[in-house]
């Protein structure tokens, strides 16, 4: 391997947003304790601007992604092949991917032993991600530590939220210019709600969001709440404010890309949602996160828990005796008084 100065390393995590935001610890790892090394990673198009902004990051590479599996590793090879990477950690293994850095020649390559996609690389751990006995950000991380440890670096230096951070004088004016623009008091915490999600895990009904956010503005006066929305999330957010009463609301739908959402959720006072990918973006900040999962094993809260501080999360799912899935049954009143009792805590 070459020496920490001249190590080029890529990181490819090339899927939803929300798996992308996992990634950072195990990126703020990395540039902790190889602070020479370069690192690369290789993410998606619409995650790239996120990916920009990460201080952990030098280069990033938007992935050529081709129709068929073939074509596309092939695709990939050919452009990861002039940058000379030492060592790849491939975070989530695909055939495309596992072709592509076994033909663009990377001598050191990481990846969990699972799937097909094994067999491209040498150096690989046994994980059982299916069981969701640890978080998602977790097993990034063991993969992380495996290659620094074959760097010889056995205790890394631990890493701590938050992951992602914009200057607080840009946040500072941004928030004033939102409040102004949407004639809301100073004095108001900003509670952002995102009912929307990208159909990956089961989320709670609009009724249920509504009648989380009566009981929390009725406990606390000082509530403002901003229902957020991304692309083709717009209709689910106005039909969210239809439903509220003198509830103060504001509807926010981003426009401005990945990155300009995430610049206003750094003001967030709270942030609730379901199990997806903003409700991870606005724990890389480490704003304090009110999320609904399933108990399905595969989207449990455990499994895909939230990277920010251990005591800005809040994590709810449906009872033992209910069905796995049925959102419905998880008691809103009880965790309307949660959240609340968090907020309260903020001053």
């Amino acid at each position: 391997m070459a020496s920490q100065k001249q190590q080029k390393i890529l990181v490819i995590r090339n899927d939803k947003l929300g798996d992308f935001m996992l990634v950072w610890p195990a990126l703020a790892l990395l540039r902790r304790n190889l602070s020479k090394a370069h690192i690369a990673v290789l993410v998606p198009a619409y995650t790239a601007p996120l990916a920009e902004a990460c201080a952990c990051i030098d280069e990033v590479i938007v992935d050529p992604k081709q129709a068929g599996e073939f074509r596309s590793g092939l695709a990939l090879a050919k452009l990861l092949k002039p940058h000379g990477f030492d060592a790849v950690l491939t975070l989530f293994s695909r055939f495309d991917t596992g072709l592509a850095v076994w033909l663009a020649g990377i001598p050191l390559r990481y990846a969990p032993a699972t799937k097909l996609a094994q067999l491209f690389y040498n150096r690989r751990i046994l994980q059982r991600r299916s069981r969701s006995e640890k978080p998602e950000y977790e097993y990034n991380l063991d993969l992380a530590r495996l290659f620094l440890a074959e760097q010889g670096v056995s205790k890394p230096k631990p890493v701590a939220p938050p992951y992602l951070a914009f200057k607080p004088a840009d946040a500072k004016k941004l928030k004033q210019k939102f409040q102004k623009q949407h004639k809301i008091p100073a004095a108001r915490k900003l509670v952002f709600v995102h009912a929307g999600h990208g159909g990956s895990a089961s989320n709670l009904s609009l009724g249920h969001y509504a009648s989380l956010l009566h009981r929390l503005a009725a406990a606390d006066k000082r509530l403002h709440f901003v229902l957020s929305a991304g692309p083709g999330e717009e209709q689910q957010a106005r039909r969210l404010a239809s439903l509220l009463l003198k509830e103060p609301h504001t509807v926010y739908i981003s426009e401005g890309g990945l990155e300009a959402f995430a610049r206003h959720l750094q003001f967030a006072d709270m942030f609730i949602s379901g199990s997806t990918g903003p409700l991870h973006l606005a724990a890389a900040l480490d704003v304090p996160t009110a999320a609904f999962y399933p108990r399905r094993r595969s989207s449990t809260a455990l499994r895909w828990q939230t990277v920010n501080s251990p005591a800005r999360r809040l994590a709810f799912m449906p009872p033992e005796t209910a069905d796995e899935s049925d959102m419905a049954s998880i008691d809103v009143a009880k965790a309307a008084k949660a959240i609340g009792a968090r907020l309260l805590k903020k001053g």
